[in-house]
Order: structure tokens, then sequence, then C-alpha cells
């Protein structure tokens, strides 16, 4: 491990892997912090090294000030990832962390000229499919809050606690600042294969928002679904864990996972 790793505050690493064969890079969801994938080294092949992303403002980084534009935050998290790139890795992201893993991959490409082994897209609708909802992170801090609830992604005792909401609400309008504000460019397709997950239950994505996925890639592409609603990660994890194991153990020979 160099130096460079053990300072790098980007990511939360509880149980580094130096004998991993393989990172894979987990990317929270608006307002979540790295601990939602805290419990994911016990549950995955101790061939791959889980590698929780912390944004700036989220989690442990709470002092920070969280960045409110996409391509920013991307630039920076590039350089970030730099020196943990000298092995295979894999992207997992989840809405939010969805379009941050895709931009990071192009820029990672771009900058570098290599790509992970696999990309997995979770609860996140394709770049170039314009989102249904208009956008909430201008609104008055009342309907701001309503619309939080009704996503069903931050707790109810949370959302009406006033001491807790003064200290998340900057970080909640700066995260869907950074993702509604995104304005997709159509660049090259990716070479690397894409995974597309998504909840059955999701009433804010839908499989019509996750199959054109398909076309960002020259790789393969493949669709699960699983049931739960948007947050299906939290609610059905065990399920997801068990998938991704099998996603993760039939990647390339290569990589020797097995």
């Amino acid at each position: 491990m160099t130096n460079a790793q053990t300072i790098n505050s980007w990511i939360a690493r509880s149980r580094p892997n130096p004998n991993a064969k393989l990172r894979l890079f987990c990317l929270p969801y608006a307002g979540g912090a790295a601990s939602t994938f805290s419990s994911w080294s016990t549950s995955l092949t101790s061939e791959v090294e889980i590698c929780p992303i912390e944004l700036p403002g989220h989690g442990y980084r709470i002092a920070e000030r969280p960045l409110d534009r996409l391509e920013p935050l991307v630039e920076k998290l590039t350089h970030a990832l730099l020196p943990y790139l000298d092995k295979p890795f894999a992207f997992f992201g989840h809405s939010m962390g969805g379009l941050v893993g895709f931009e990071l991959t192009h820029k990672i490409r771009k900058h570098c000229n290599i790509s992970p082994e696999h990309l997995f897209i979770s609860g996140r609708h394709a770049p170039q499919v314009p989102g249904s909802k208009p956008p909430i992170h201008h609104l008055p801090e009342p309907k701001f809050i309503n619309e939080l609830g009704r996503l069903n992604g931050t707790p109810k005792a949370v959302l009406e606690n006033v001491e807790l909401m003064e200290l998340f609400l900057p970080v909640l309008r700066a995260d869907f600042a950074a993702i509604e504000t995104h304005a997709y460019i159509p660049k090259p397709r990716l070479d690397c294969p894409i995974t597309v997950l998504g909840g059955i239950q999701d009433f804010e994505i839908a499989c019509n928002d996750l199959e054109p996925w398909r076309e960002q890639t020259n790789g393969n592409f493949s669709m699960q679904m699983f049931q739960g609603d948007h947050f299906f990660i939290n609610s059905n994890q065990s399920t997801l864990l068990q998938f991704l194991n099998r996603e993760l153990n039939a990647m390339p020979n290569r990589i020797n996972l097995r």
C-alpha cells in the first residue's frame, strides 16, 4: 500500500485487503454515506476489496463543504482514486452514485486509458433518458422535506428532527443540485460490461428507464430486478449481495477471482 493510499479521505475501508485481486469502489446515493457499504466486506468474496466512497460533507467528512456540481466532484474523485487503480477494479453506484460511477468511468478512460472490469449501475435511469420528475433542490424547505419523505430514503425520525435536518439539508440539497443540473453530453460507448439493477416496486425508476443503459457500452449488458422500492439495496441487501457475489466470481479468468 502506498502512502498516498493510507491518507486518502475519499475511501472508507474498514477492512483493507492488500491481497485482493479486485477493488470494488462503492458510490452512495444522494445524502448517503460510505457506511451504507460497511457490511459488504463480510458478505462478498474475500478476493474483492470493498472501497466505499465518502463524499465531502457526508459521513466522517461532514465538516467539509459538499459539492453541488457533478463535474468538479468527478474531477476530484478521479484524482483521489488514481493511486488505487494499480489492480483490476469495478464500480458500484446507486442512484446518484450510478451517475457518478458512469461519468467517473469516462473520465478515467480519458485521462488514464484504463477502464473498470465492470460497471454496476443501481436505481438510476440511463443518462440519455430525461428525468421524469421536476428538480427539487431549489424548493422551499417544507416542500423539499416533503419530497425527501416521498422518496423513502431518509428515515421519518430524521425528517421530523429539526436539529438533524439543519445538519443534513445542505448536504441533500447539494447532492440533488449536482445530479439535477448535470447536462448529459454524448460520448463514445464504454467497452466495459454494464449491469443495471432496479427495484420492482421503484416508482421513481422503471424498467424502461434502465434498459437504455444498453446503448452506453460495447461490452456485455445485463439487467437484474429485485424486490423492493428505490432503496432495495437496503431493504433487500442480502439478495443483492448474493447476486453481486455471483457476478464478481464470474468475471474474466484473467482476474482469477476463483
